[in-house]
């Protein structure tokens, strides 16, 4: 068996070239920059998502919270009357959320109105503004 220094010295020693790294090298910045804008545009699309999923949770919450307690909660009472018990809630049997009320996936805190026994419930997306498109759309259960 040759050591490698007499393999060296008869011009048998394999490694990479520097060439070869640096075709590697480029082939791989090259699929990262192709495959990494996808990836990241496909986690802000997650978040509308989540969100979503977060306001049917909530609405199935409030569900529960009306037939215990014969009616939605107001709007001064909030998404809060379904982690604590109002003064005026009887028959309240919750706490109806674990964890209590959760922000929506940008860290704000959902908008809840109770107009004329319509629940509706709201995030303003990633800019935090009324309207807008893409991730900064509004988000709305679909009462």
């Amino acid at each position: 068996m040759l050591s490698f220094r007499q393999r060296r010295a008869n011009g048998r020693a394999r490694g990479f070239t520097l060439i070869e790294l640096l075709v590697v090298l480029a082939i791989l910045t090259l699929l990262a920059g192709l495959v990494g804008p996808r990836v990241l545009s496909q986690l802000g699309g997650a978040k509308s998502k989540t969100a979503g999923v977060q306001i049917a949770d909530l609405e199935k919450s409030l569900e529960l919270y009306k037939l215990d307690v014969g009616r939605f909660p107001t709007t001064e009472e909030g998404l809060n009357a379904l982690v604590a018990k109002p003064a005026s809630a009887n028959g309240w049997n919750g706490p109806y959320l674990k964890g209590g009320v959760p922000n929506d996936p940008w860290g704000k805190a959902y908008k809840y109105t109770l107009n004329g026994g319509n629940v509706e419930l709201l995030s303003y997306g990633a800019d935090g503004a009324a309207g807008g498109d893409g991730e900064n759309a509004d988000i709305v259960n679909a009462k």
